[in-house]
């Protein structure tokens, strides 16, 4: 009959080996999940700012579209205020124009 080895005496001899074979393969995996997570950070915050972009770009799009509706429509913008109804100059006579602003996203760097 073999002797017989107590189980503390293999998790004396094995403990220390797993320690060592163990100890960089969760190092690996843990700068491995850091990394991932760095990536997916990264990737998200750049779809984010595309999407701001192409929100600005409409924005850009539709306050034009209807600046061109009123002039087609006759509804000038200059027209009005050069023949204006006639009252007093001030906040009920007074046509104001709506401000573009041009963002650096969509008019920098983009080219068609």
């Amino acid at each position: 009959m073999p002797p017989v080895v107590p189980p503390f005496l293999i998790g004396l001899i094995v403990a220390p080996l797993a320690k060592r074979l163990l100890k960089p393969l969760v190092s690996g995996v843990v700068k491995t999940s850091v990394g991932i997570a760095m990536e997916v950070k990264k990737a998200a915050q750049e779809a984010g700012e595309n999407i701001h972009d192409l929100a600005a770009e409409v924005a850009a799009d539709v306050v034009a579209a209807q600046i061109a509706a009123s002039e087609t429509e006759g509804h000038s913008v200059v027209g009005q205020r050069a023949t204006g109804s006639g009252a007093k100059d001030g906040p009920e006579g007074d046509v104001r124009t709506p401000k573009i602003r041009a963002t650096a996203g969509s008019a920098a760097g983009k080219s068609h």
